[in-house]
């Protein structure tokens, strides 16, 4: 777990880069979730954005241009968003997995919780370097 701990905290060697992601203008999604520390395991509300393919959490939800995530966690090196109340005994809790790591959140509702899983596996999907263009066969287009 602590290497997407490690990619999420930015413990890198740009601890700053987020791809000018503008995270403070128009994110796809927004809300408080609850997350665990990476070293202290309490449950800690944050503040989260997403957008362009990039998780960020904050400590406070006004983010403005000077706001520094205490986060990032790049959504394209995830394989799954989904629930996650029988692993972690909590309600509306979900988990985001890489080949190697998973983190848990909670949300506040089980609608939260599903708007939440179905907008990071959406970014999973739009910003996975699995297909490139140049792999897409329109079928439809195709001569048989």
């Amino acid at each position: 777990m602590a290497s997407l701990w490690r990619a999420a905290t930015g413990l890198k060697e740009k601890t700053n880069d987020y791809d000018g992601v503008e995270f403070w203008s128009n994110p796809e999604r927004t809300g408080w979730l609850m997350k665990q520390g990476e070293y202290i395991k309490t449950w800690r509300r944050r503040w989260f954005v997403l957008k362009k393919g990039k998780l960020f959490w904050f400590k406070e939800s006004t983010i403005t241009r000077a706001s520094i995530p205490r986060g990032v966690i790049p959504v394209a090196s995830c394989l799954t968003a989904k629930g996650a109340e029988d692993v972690i005994n909590k309600l509306n809790s979900f988990e985001l997995s890489t080949r190697s790591d998973t983190m848990y959140f909670i949300a506040d509702s089980d609608k939260e919780k599903e708007d939440w899983i179905n907008s990071i596996g959406r970014s999973i999907v739009q910003n996975s370097r699995s297909v490139t263009d140049s792999e897409i066969v329109d079928y439809d287009s195709t001569k048989r």
